[in-house]
């Protein structure tokens, strides 16, 4: 059941986002300081805890590992979405630099899947005796 995975990371990103506000308080800051990533951890901490080991069996398990699975795509998203509005607001240098990080990454993806597929075809010919 999908609903108790929601329910574990609603709890979760509660407790996280209250323990940001309060480190954003104590520093002087005026924002929330890792609220987010704390929530993250909760989620983690709590999905693997032998105290939630009922609740992550059969299908209420199914849930709470697809919302495991999915919260840290949704944190990399929105501090991807950041980034870029600091860079839209850093200027024409900041812009063009992420642009090339992109295309750098992109132009390495077949480098690396040539190294990684090397490594795979070797390990089928050693035979075991």
């Amino acid at each position: 059941m999908i609903i108790y995975g929601v329910a574990l990371l609603s709890v979760s990103l509660i407790f996280g986002m209250l323990i940001g506000e309060a480190l954003g308080v104590m520093l002087g800051v005026d924002a929330n300081v890792g609220g987010v990533g704390i929530a993250m951890l909760f989620l983690v901490f709590a999905s693997n805890s032998a105290s939630f080991r009922t609740l992550t069996e059969g299908a209420a398990g199914e849930g709470i590992k697809f919302w495991s699975a999915m919260y840290i795509p949704i944190v990399v998203a929105m501090a991807a979405r950041q980034n870029v509005a600091a860079a839209a607001d850093g200027g024409m240098l900041a812009l063009v630099a992420g642009i090339a990080a992109v295309l750098v990454s992109f132009a390495l993806v077949p480098v690396i899947s040539r190294l990684g597929s090397s490594d795979n075809e070797a390990a089928p010919e050693k035979e075991v005796r």
